[in-house]
């Protein structure tokens, strides 16, 4: 069996005393928000500064943020992150039915793995409030050594969807660096 050389310590991977204390992340993080309207001007982002906070507040050792236009201009977005080597790729719009919803088509070619649970999971939380949640098509995955998810643009789609990632992002870094299971 193939050893990976993990990139945290034992120390990292400890027993929680307190399942509510999540632990601190290490690594990077890019919040991608998919949005003609906001790139352009005309709208402001309502969920890429909410994202960046939650990330930051997780201990990851650099956050930041790209606001693009729909379209082909998400799937660069995606592509220039995975150059640059980020742990965690989180994109917030385009994953509806418009003509111009494209996110998961620009993030499929990428995934290497994909991990339908955790929007199967998000979709979910979000029908029990809006049947219209259950539209939303975004992807989760591993491209690389990165961990990409497409949640959705609106304000309960990104909260659902941190519910969701927030006690599962150690484990998953955990896993992706050959970490055991507890």
């Amino acid at each position: 069996m193939k050893h990976i050389p993990a990139r945290r310590t034992d120390a990292d991977c400890a027993v929680r005393e307190d399942p509510a204390q999540i632990p601190a992340l290490r690594g990077t993080a890019r919040v991608i928000i998919a949005s003609t309207r906001a790139a352009d001007g005309s709208y402001e982002d309502r969920t890429g500064p909410h994202l960046v906070q939650w990330l930051r507040a997780r201990g990851l050792d650099a956050v930041d943020k790209q606001v693009v236009s729909d379209g082909p201009e998400v799937g660069r977005a995606l592509a220039a992150a995975l150059g640059d080597g980020i742990d965690i790729i989180v994109t917030s719009g385009g994953t509806g039915i418009s003509p111009t919803d494209v996110t998961p088509e620009q993030t499929a070619p990428l995934i290497e793995r994909e991990m339908p649970g955790i929007l199967e999971e998000v979709r979910r939380r979000g029908a029990q409030k809006i049947a219209t949640a259950l539209l939303s098509r975004g992807l989760a995955g591993m491209a690389g050594r990165s961990f990409v998810v497409n949640l959705p643009g609106s304000r309960g789609g990104v909260e659902d969807g941190i519910s969701v990632l927030d006690p599962l992002l150690d484990h998953l870094l955990e896993q992706r660096d050959g970490g055991d299971h507890a």
